[in-house]
C-alpha cells in the first residue's frame, strides 16, 4: 500500500514520516503516474476544503481514482455543515464539559493532529472528534455559553502553516505513531487477499452475535483468504484500512454504529448493515407504513399520534400492543389491556416520538426468525415465548431477564409461506442480512417485524447449518468486494 500525504509544497514540510510520501497537491492532480497507481491511501493536507479548492479536489479526484482519501467529500460536506457540528455538541456534551471543567476563560481553542492534542487530558474529546470528522488536522473553537456549559462553536480543517511551531514535533511524532497503530504499512496481505472490520461491543448485553460466533467468522474468513478483524468504536479511524464492514452491534441511527456504516460507505466499503438498512430496518413506523404500502400481511396495525390514540381500542380491541419505533429486544414494547393502560403507555411514548406503533395483539407459542441474505434464506428457527409469558425475552424490574427456548429448522423443513413472506419483506429494503420475524395464526402468516442486525449466536441460528452459515456470509463479503473493485 502506497501513502501520499499530500501538501500546498513539499518541500516546505516541516517533518518527515517514515514509509509515507510527500506529494504537492497539484502535481497530485495533474501528474498521469498518480493516475495510474492502485493501492494507494491519500492522506489531504492542504489548508482549505473549500467547494472547488484544490483541497476539495484533491479529496474528489482521489475519490475517482479509489484512493481512499482521508478526509473524503462526505466528511468534507460534515465539516462545512453547521447541523453536523451541533449533532456532535449534543452527543459530546458530558465529555465537553469534562475535558474543559478546568479552564477559566470563555473561549478556549483546541487543536487536533491525527486524533491527538499536544495535552493529553484532551485526548478523548480529540478522539471523538476525530471518529465523527476524519480531518487529519483541525481546530475546534469552544465558547462557555450563558448556561455556564461549553460547546463547539466551529470546527474546520487546517493545514501545516496554521500550526505553531512549537506543535511540530508533537505531529510530527504523533504522524509516526498513527501510520504504525493502523497498521498501514505492515499489512498482512501476503497471507490475506482482502480484510474484514467486524465491529463488535464486548461489553453489550444483547450482542447479534456471540463470542462463540465470532471465533466461527474469523475462521470462515481464513479458510476463504479474507482477514477478519475485530475492531470496537474506538477503531473508528482505522475503516479505510480494510475493504468491508461487518457490523455484529445493536444498530441505531443514533449512535456510532450509523457513523461506522455511513464513513464505510463513503470510503467505498462492502457494509452490512448498510446505512439504507439501518434507517429502515431501525424505525417501525417506516416498516409499517412500507409493509402496508407493498400490502404484505402484518397484525392490524395503526401509526399512532396524539390525535387517535381514543380511536384503538375500537380498531384494534383490546389488548393490544404498543410499540416505539426503535425498540429492540423486547425493550419498549408493551402489551396493554386496559383503556387507562393505554393512554399512559401511549402518553409515555409520545414525548419522545411523534409517532409511535399499535397492533393486534396475536397471541402465538413462539415467532417465526427467518434469516435473509442476498435475497436468499440463510437460517430458519423458532423463539419460543417464555413460560407464562407473552415475548420471548422477558425484563425483569431488578434488571435480570429470562429467554424462551429456540428451535433451528433446515429451509426445507420451514413453512414454505412463511419463507415467501419474509424474502417479499426485505425486498424492499435491501439486499443485506436480515432477520424477519412471523407469527403464525393456524395456517396465515404475518411479519412481525424485519431487523437488519439478526443474531448469529454460535449454538443457535447455525444449529443446522454449523460452519456452512459462517461460510456464507463471508463468501457474500467476498463476492461483494470483488464486484465493487470492479475485479
Amino acid at each position: 500500500m502506497k501513502l501520499l500525504l499530500i501538501v500546498p509544497n513539499p518541500k516546505k514540510l516541516p517533518f518527515k514520516i517514515a514509509g509515507v510520501e510527500a506529494v504537492a497537491a497539484r502535481t497530485y492532480l495533474t501528474e498521469p503516474v498518480f493516475a495510474k497507481m492502485n493501492g494507494v491511501r491519500v492522506f489531504n493536507l492542504c489548508s482549505s476544503y473549500r467547494y472547488k479548492s484544490i483541497g476539495y479536489y484533491v479529496s474528489l479526484i482521489a475519490e475517482a481514482r479509489g484512493h481512499r482519501p482521508v478526509p473524503n467529500i462526505t466528511v468534507i460536506r460534515d465539516l462545512q455543515t453547521p447541523a453536523m457540528v451541533r449533532m456532535a455538541n449534543a452527543e459530546l456534551h458530558d465529555l465537553i464539559q469534562k475535558s474543559l471543567r478546568k479552564i477559566k476563560q470563555n473561549h478556549y481553542t483546541l487543536s487536533i493532529y491525527f486524533g491527538r492534542n499536544v495535552a493529553k487530558q484532551y485526548d478523548a474529546l480529540c478522539r471523538e472528534l476525530f471518529n465523527r470528522f476524519h480531518a487529519p488536522l483541525m481546530r475546534a473553537e469552544l465558547l462557555l455559553g450563558k448556561d455556564g456549559s461549553w460547546g463547539i462553536h466551529q470546527l474546520r480543517n487546517i493545514g501545516i502553516g496554521d500550526i505553531p511551531e512549537a506543535h511540530l514535533p508533537f505531529l510530527a511524532n504523533r504522524g509516526e505513531t498513527y501510520f504504525a497503530q493502523h497498521g498501514y504499512r505492515h499489512r498482512r496481505r501476503a497471507l490475506y487477499r482482502y480484510s474484514l472490520a467486524l465491529l463488535h461491543n464486548p461489553a453489550e448485553d444483547h450482542a447479534p452475535s456471540n463470542a462463540g460466533a465470532l471465533k466461527r467468522f474469523i475462521r470462515a474468513g481464513e479458510k476463504n483468504n479474507l482477514e477478519v478483524k475485530l475492531i470496537t468504536r474506538e477503531d473508528f479511524s482505522r475503516l479505510p484500512e480494510f475493504d468491508a464492514l461487518f457490523i455484529r452491534e445493536t444498530t441505531n441511527v443514533n449512535d456510532h454504529t450509523f457513523r461506522f456504516a455511513r464513513y464505510a460507505e463513503a470510503n467505498q466499503l462492502v457494509v452490512i448493515d448498510d446505512p439504507q438498512s439501518i434507517i429502515r430496518c431501525a424505525n417501525k413506523v417506516f416498516l409499517a407504513e412500507m409493509l402496508a404500502h407493498y400490502r404484505i400481511k402484518t397484525p392490524q396495525t395503526m401509526i399512532v399520534h396524539r390525535d387517535n390514540v381514543e380511536v384503538i381500542p375500537f380498531e384494534l380491541g383490546l389488548p393490544c400492543v404498543i410499540k416505539q419505533p426503535d425498540s429492540a429486544f423486547s425493550v419498549g414494547v408493551i402489551k396493554v389491556t386496559s383503556e387507562d393502560e393505554l393512554r399512559q403507555a401511549c402518553e409515555k411514548m409520545l414525548d419522545r416520538s411523534e409517532l409511535i406503533i399499535a397492533q393486534t395483539f396475536l397471541p402465538t407459542d413462539f415467532d417465526w426468525r427467518i434469516g435473509i441474505l442476498d435475497r436468499k434464506p440463510l437460517f430458519v428457527c423458532r423463539y419460543y415465548m417464555v413460560e407464562n409469558h407473552w415475548q420471548i425475552i422477558k425484563h425483569e424490574r431488578d434488571g435480570r431477564q429470562e429467554e424462551g427456548l429456540f428451535e433451528t429448522l433446515a429451509e426445507e423443513d420451514a413453512p414454505a409461506e412463511a419463507l415467501k413472506l419474509a424474502l417479499r419483506a426485505t425486498q424492499h429494503i435491501g439486499d443485506g442480512l436480515y432477520g424477519v420475524d412471523i407469527k403464525q395464526v393456524g395456517n396465515r402468516f404475518y411479519v412481525i417485524e424485519v431487523n437488519d442486525n439478526p443474531n448469529i449466536d454460535e449454538g443457535i441460528e447455525d444449529a443446522v447449518l454449523k460452519d456452512a452459515l459462517y461460510q456464507s456470509i463471508i463468501q457474500s463479503f467476498l463476492r461483494r468486494i470483488i464486484k465493487k473493485k470492479g475485479l
